[in-house]
């Protein structure tokens, strides 16, 4: 380790040790990237995130308020009819009642249990090839929730109730302009095909379980937008970070940090997932329409070749910018970018510059090349080195100002 980056790893220290944190400062810090040592990009997040308040003597007492109000979720929100349990012959209940599984009245507890089924399904479907390439969300989770897998409870895990059932989830179109993408280089291992999941032992579960239940819980709070496929991919690296946090008195709480920064991050990037929103000025239409605008600005020469080939900004930029870049690099690329991204006053106009940026970078290349061509350039975006990427946005915020 050099010395500059113990430095800066001190630099970090001294920002978290105040009582009241400086946001301003702590920002400027970020922004270059966190140190992953000591737990300290973990920590950040949660700060930039607007999870943790900046005065630091109220962490104790929120931190264990909102985990507790996670324990809640859990129990009101998976929803366990009184008889499906009677088949692991547990408790039995005469289906002749009031509420039983054909009852047609909305209030019925099993039409809830079978509507949640379908957004379920869709949601296991996608979590489950959550970083095909890694083998992180396969692997077993050292701190298992022993509310959902205690045998005595009356809950059953989300992927036991996955297999009972036989409903198939509505297929959510994940790009609504249209267009197929090509996989992202990063994507395009698949090491865990989707029915050759190795199956953990009784108590355990895998950590693409715990995205799942994350999922699942946001789905059950927000039934205006529920789940939207690619929602998995943001709350993936979230998780990530949280999970392999080296502190390990964090690192039990993953899930239900994530759940709670992930929610505040969508409440923010919420309306990119709202069809009925689309051509709203808060839509995601009006944004990728303001990464041409930009662009027009900043290099008219590459916008005009780009308008004569039709390329329009929805076949690649849709995804860039509801994903926050999630599917265009390998997952330490991607964290790095949100370091930049969540440490910045107004992120989402930001996440527009880099967009800029990326296509700036590859100007040369789209200029001399035709439609096919290019269009495999944006869907495959070929530069890795983030760091080029930042420092080119930054470059065109700077002349912003």
């Amino acid at each position: 380790m050099s010395t500059a980056y113990k430095n800066r790893i001190q630099e970090f220290k001294v920002a978290l040790s105040e009582e009241n944190i400086n946001l301003k400062t702590l920002r400027e810090l970020c922004f270059n990237g966190i140190p992953f040592e000591g737990g300290i990009r973990a920590l950040c997040w949660k700060i930039l995130l607007n999870y943790l308040p900046l005065d630091q003597t109220l962490w104790e007492s929120f931190l264990k308020k909102q985990r507790e109000v996670y324990s809640q979720f859990l129990k009101e929100m998976i929803i366990q009819p009184g008889i499906a349990k009677a088949n692991l012959g547990l408790s039995r209940e005469d289906v002749t009642m009031e509420d039983h599984p054909l009852n047609p009245n909305p209030e019925s507890r099993w039409n809830t249990y079978f509507k949640d089924n379908e957004i379920l399904l869709q949601i296991d479907k996608d979590v489950r090839r959550l970083y095909p390439d890694m083998a992180f969300f396969q692997r077993p989770t050292e701190y298992p929730c022993q509310l959902i897998l205690d045998p005595q409870n009356d809950y059953e895990t989300l992927r036991r109730r996955v297999e009972q059932t036989t409903l198939k989830a509505q297929t959510v179109n994940r790009n609504r302009s249209g267009v197929t993408n090509v996989s992202s280089p990063g994507k395009a291992l698949n090491l865990y095909p989707s029915n050759e999941y190795e199956v953990l032992p009784n108590g355990s579960e895998a950590h693409w379980e715990v995205v799942e239940r994350i999922l699942f819980i946001y789905a059950k709070l927000n039934p205006g937008i529920a789940y939207v496929q690619g929602m998995n991919e943001i709350v993936g690296p979230i998780y990530y970070t949280f999970a392999t946090d080296p502190n390990s008195q964090w690192k039990e709480h993953a899930e239900a940090d994530t759940f709670f920064c992930f929610t505040n991050l969508m409440s923010e990037n919420r309306d990119n997932f709202i069809k009925s929103l689309d051509d709203s000025q808060c839509g995601i239409t009006y944004k990728m329409e303001s990464v041409y605008s930009m662009l027009k600005d900043k290099d008219l020469e590459l916008y005009l070749k780009l308008q004569e080939q039709n390329i329009k900004p929805q076949y690649f930029t849709f995804r860039w910018l509801t994903l926050l870049l999630s599917q265009e690099f390998l997952l330490p690329d991607v964290i790095r970018i949100w370091d930049t991204l969540f440490s910045d006053e107004d992120r989402f106009h930001f996440l527009i510059l880099v967009c800029c940026a990326m296509l700036i970078l590859i100007r040369d290349n789209l200029l001399v090349g035709d439609f096919t061509v290019n269009m495999r350039l944006l869907q495959d975006y070929p530069i890795s080195d983030v760091h080029t990427i930042l420092t080119k946005a930054k470059e065109l915020q700077i002349k912003q100002m």
